[in-house]
């Protein structure tokens, strides 16, 4: 099959693990980059041995891009997304997708207008242990469902998490899509937040969530960037569901090298693989081959519909129904 050539907007942290990705996968060549700091982009056109872009609109019009990652703050994402996907290109568009569930109809829309795949980019559902979680949940394996729970702890610095929205909607996100590939859509859930280590910035370092599912189930979301736990088999990152038949679990703990990361303490290396399997199936399985993403905007729409009654549930001080 042709190489797809592929353009990076925005090169902010998490383009390292994407450009990695593609490095790594034979169909792929990163081909551009343009970010709006310009020093940026040309720090990162050097390390990723890539040309710098004028401009997006240059990007998307070159012929030669077939697929555009889109990589920069939140806010910018519906503004990119609905640029590249007006010019045909295929998108992958980071997490979370979008502001609003308007902002993600726009997208789910102008990709359906425009033929092309725009795709969530809601990588641990392209982990093995989630994917096989997922078919013994599917095959009956682990009985009727009993609970899930996705916890994240890792602490991060002030003057990182002021680049980001808070934990609700930065790490919120992925506990919401997990959920949904997982063990389908929640009926009600009740949440809180809180502040614990910051001294300059608003946005919350701590959320929890409690949601019902449809038959009955409870499943429990928390999300911190307030401490690490380093207590004996450390809450890090961990994805565990119960049935009346069995249990499953994944864990970032599985994996982890005495290095550290550009954010955390440690490298947890089923973090970077995700980006990796998810930016594979992406090109092999979505662009090469015409199939379907494992999770698609419908699911990028919902989870959003989670997030935002996780808000209205923090700020009203009362349960939500879905």
């Amino acid at each position: 099959m042709p190489t797809l050539q592929i353009g990076f907007i925005g090169a902010g942290d998490i383009s390292l693990l994407h450009a990695e990705a593609i490095q790594n996968n034979p169909n792929a060549t990163l081909k551009g980059l343009w970010n709006i700091t310009p020093e940026l982009a040309s720090e990162k056109s050097r390390l990723f041995n890539c040309k710098i872009y004028s401009s997006a609109e240059e990007l998307v019009r070159d012929p030669e891009i077939d697929a555009v990652f889109i990589l920069t703050s939140l806010e910018a994402h519906h503004q990119y997304t609905m640029l590249a996907l007006s010019a045909g290109k295929h998108v992958l568009v980071e997490k979370p997708v979008g502001a609003t569930i308007d902002e993600i109809e726009d997208m789910r829309k102008a990709a359906a207008r425009c033929g092309v795949i725009c795709m969530p980019g809601h990588n641990y559902i392209y982990e093995t242990s989630i994917m096989r979680a997922r078919e013994l949940i599917d095959r009956g394996q682990l009985g009727d469902l009993v609970s899930v729970y996705i916890l994240y702890n890792i602490h991060h610095p002030e003057e990182v998490a002021a680049r980001y929205p808070g934990v609700i909607r930065q790490i919120l996100t992925h506990h919401a899509y997990i959920l949904l590939y997982l063990a389908g859509k929640p009926v009600r859930l009740s949440a809180m937040k809180s502040v614990i280590h910051y001294e300059k910035i608003i946005q919350e370092d701590l959320a929890m969530v409690t949601l019902e599912m449809e038959n009955g189930a409870l499943a429990h979301f928390c999300a911190s960037f307030a401490a690490d736990d380093h207590a004996g088999d450390p809450w890090t990152m961990m994805v565990k569901v119960i049935g009346t038949k069995g249990a499953t679990r994944f864990s970032y703990r599985d994996w982890v090298e005495n290095t550290p990361a550009v954010v955390h303490s440690q490298t947890y290396s089923a973090y970077p693989y995700s980006i990796i399997n998810e930016d594979r199936y992406f090109l092999e399985e979505c662009l090469q081959k015409g199939h379907l993403p494992l999770s698609t905007l419908d699911d990028a729409i919902t989870a959003q519909q989670i997030i935002e009654a996780i808000e209205r549930s923090v700020a009203e001080r009362r349960q939500i129904e879905l």
